[in-house]
């Protein structure tokens, strides 16, 4: 499931900070690691394990948030005849994390890195997942190195993954990504990008798959207030995530070939969740004919437009279900596709922030290699899609949380005011209890009044907005 990405600019003031801060305790959120594992992160950095094949002649880039120094991924384009060849090299987490070790105990219960407003807490020490292990550009890195030859329509006529050493030539973000691109400047690699990435954006609309571009919300702090305003994503993004999932529908393929593996589903979503769906468009006024599909109308949306920001963020709702699921000695599981994706997917593109990542890549080597898998990652492989559930349920408390506090301390100066709002969910057998989406700022609170209307737009009185306790209430106007 997307999350809900939420980031504070500027120096955020006591009362959210001291709110993180309480929620980091509340949570049992790990301030920094222990000794052994620091030590062990340490001794890594210094003597990972060296694959053989060396493809640093290859000129690779990253293509990252300014800030990030966590890289799981470079990237290199190129012509191949008619088609394309692309080059997807991946963070060798395995090359510094030793099995059963401290630093592979502290990974497996952290699972994956949590993200707050003001902070992160890594699923490995800076030592690997911000230096030694991070493809940063310069340095000489062990990766897993996907290549993939592609025809004119962007779909793949050959795959291949080993490690290899590698060394990015560049850091990129985003923005100055899609300023090339926009003005022609671009050289091959990054034009190709746009090629590639509209190539295989066509091929997910024919399959009928659909990437949800849910915006980020900034939070800006100044004068002791906060404003609240939407970036949508850039046409970069999308074509860098494209890459990610022609990877992870690939390294999904390898291991169903292979019989053993770690999938990530998700069952197609029930006909009363889309239905609900169609209620909260309705109150948002975005046209939805019966006639045009889901996947049609989220690609006919504008990101950028409040309206469709907030429906985009309820669409996630349609994601919840999504788990991982392992098979082994051939025997495959009934449901081997993520009905977002509309194909047999894995997660396997950011394993310095997702412990799973680590496994399915260590499969798709030995597959690709026609070797047996490691000892170590068979012997995981019954307990990992419940260790990953437990994190992920906890990523996602914190998210929830997170974007209550901060939404608490947009609004905590505002109450008695009314909004214009629509009503998104009602509880079960509370019928007088729910949840309201505000039109602008676009929060989400609870509200309780009689007869909640679901999907209906209404105005709402705010009642409550303490970031101390994470809550925001409404009563109807």
């Amino acid at each position: 499931m997307p999350r809900r990405p939420i980031r504070v600019t500027g120096a955020p003031e006591a009362p959210l900070r001291a709110a993180l801060a309480a929620l980091r305790a509340e949570l049992g959120i790990p301030d920094g690691f222990p000794p052994e594992v620091l030590a062990e992160a340490e001794q890594a950095a210094r003597v990972p394990v060296p694959p053989s094949h060396d493809a640093t002649d290859i000129p690779f880039l990253t293509i990252d948030p300014p800030a990030s120094t966590d890289l799981d991924q470079a990237l290199h384009l190129s012509r191949q005849g008619t088609g394309y060849r692309v080059r997807y090299a991946i963070a060798d987490v395995a090359a510094f994390v030793a099995p059963g070790g401290a630093l592979d105990a502290e990974a497996h219960r952290r699972v994956m890195t949590l993200y707050f407003p003001d902070a992160k807490t890594p699923l490995h020490p800076a030592a690997l997942s911000e230096g030694a292990a991070s493809l940063l550009p310069g340095e000489t890195r062990p990766a897993a190195l996907w290549t993939f030859d592609l025809d004119a329509d962007g779909n793949p006529l050959s795959v291949d993954v080993r490690r290899a050493l590698v060394r990015s030539r560049a850091k990129l973000d985003y923005s100055d990504v899609q300023r090339q691109i926009d003005s022609g400047t671009a050289e091959e690699p990054l034009a190709l990008l746009r090629t590639v990435g509209l190539l295989r954006e066509r091929l997910e609309a024919d399959r009928g798959g659909i990437s949800l571009d849910v915006p980020e919300q900034e939070i800006t702090e100044h004068d002791h207030t906060y404003d609240l305003a939407y970036r949508a994503p850039l046409p970069a993004e999308g074509f860098n995530a494209q890459l990610s999932l022609l990877t992870g529908m690939a390294a999904a393929d390898l291991m169903l070939s292979s019989g053993t593996g770690v999938l990530r589903t998700l069952p197609a979503a029930p006909d009363g969740a889309v239905g609900r769906l169609r209620r909260t468009a309705t109150a948002l006024h975005i046209d939805w004919p019966h006639h045009v599909s889901y996947a049609q109308l989220v690609r006919s949306l504008d990101p950028g437009e409040p309206r469709h920001a907030a429906f985009l963020q309820e669409c996630t709702t349609l994601l919840r279900g999504a788990g991982y699921t392992v098979f082994r000695d051939g025997e495959v599981p009934p449901l081997t596709t993520h009905s977002a994706v509309a194909a047999p997917y894995t997660h396997c593109t950011a394993p310095l922030r997702r412990l799973a990542d680590r496994y399915a890549t260590e499969l798709c080597l030995a597959a690709s290699a026609d070797r047996p898998a490691p000892d170590w990652v068979l012997a995981a492989l019954d307990t990992l899609p419940q260790r990953m559930a437990d994190g992920g349920r906890r990523a996602a408390q914190v998210e929830r949380e997170c974007v209550d506090i901060v939404e608490a301390a947009l609004l905590k100066d505002r109450i008695g005011e009314t909004f214009d709002a629509c009503v998104i969910d009602v509880a079960d057998g509370k019928p007088h209890t729910g949840t309201v989406h505000l039109e602008s700022p676009a929060v989400v609170g609870r509200i309780d009044g009689p007869d909640l209307p679901l999907g209906e737009r209404l105005r709402v009185r705010l009642t409550e907005a303490d970031p101390g306790r994470a809550k925001v209430r409404f009563v109807p106007a």
